[in-house]
């Protein structure tokens, strides 16, 4: 009893704009802007990812263009402060990048994005080169999968599984996103797996659970 199980690979953007270690401050900004993106994995050889831009990386040229900083200021900052006089993407770059695989499941990658406090990842294969990148709003794709496909997915792999005998008593509705799960089966002790079932299926919002035991 498996349901589908989404992967990066599944949501994430095949076109990936990337710029060389040489590429030059203006340059960034230009391919930022053209196409619209707030990162840029930094890429050499034949599409290995060594790192990657952001504008904040960028910004910190602006914050420092007319601030002096204090000696302990210098120390603290220290990184920052080299970054705001660098012109090329090696020295500007964060590196290593926080990458992620075409196999990891949507929720790892969310979780690398929290800890790491990244809005993208480049997806990588395991020798760095890179196939995509997913950001925050291609793991919130699955979550636009038709009620329909929802529901006949949650017939399948979960009411048919776990109710064969009273499979035919269960109703399964499906508005938003959100699942209602109502009827009567045979085996009470079920339900609540049941409900833990649907609520993993990828893009739903939220589930009602009305199942009840016969004779209950």
């Amino acid at each position: 009893m498996t349901t589908q199980q989404f992967t990066v690979a599944d949501v994430m953007t095949k076109k990936v704009v990337a710029v060389l270690p040489g590429a030059d401050f203006k340059e960034i900004v230009t391919t930022m802007q053209r196409w619209n993106v707030t990162a840029v994995p930094v890429v050499e050889g034949e599409g290995r990812v060594v790192g990657v831009v952001s504008e904040a990386d960028l910004l910190l040229k602006e914050e420092f263009h007319d601030h002096r900083l204090g000696l302990v200021e210098q120390l603290h900052r220290r990184d920052a402060t080299a970054k705001a006089g660098s012109r090329r993407a090696q020295d500007l770059m964060t590196s290593p990048a926080v990458t992620v695989a075409p196999g990891a499941s949507l929720p790892q990658a969310a979780r690398l994005m929290a800890t790491h406090r990244v809005k993208r990842l480049p997806v990588v294969e395991a020798d760095g080169t890179i196939q995509g990148i997913v950001s925050r709003s291609d793991l919130l794709k699955v979550f636009l999968r038709p009620d329909e496909e929802l529901a006949a997915e949650i017939r399948r792999e979960v009411v048919e599984s776990l109710f064969p005998l009273s499979r035919q008593r269960v109703d399964v509705r499906v508005d938003a996103g959100v699942v209602t799960l109502t009827g009567q089966v045979r085996d009470g002790a079920l339900v609540p797996l049941a409900e833990r079932l649907t609520r993993a299926v990828e893009g739903v919002v939220d589930v009602r659970c009305e199942l009840t035991a016969e004779g209950a």
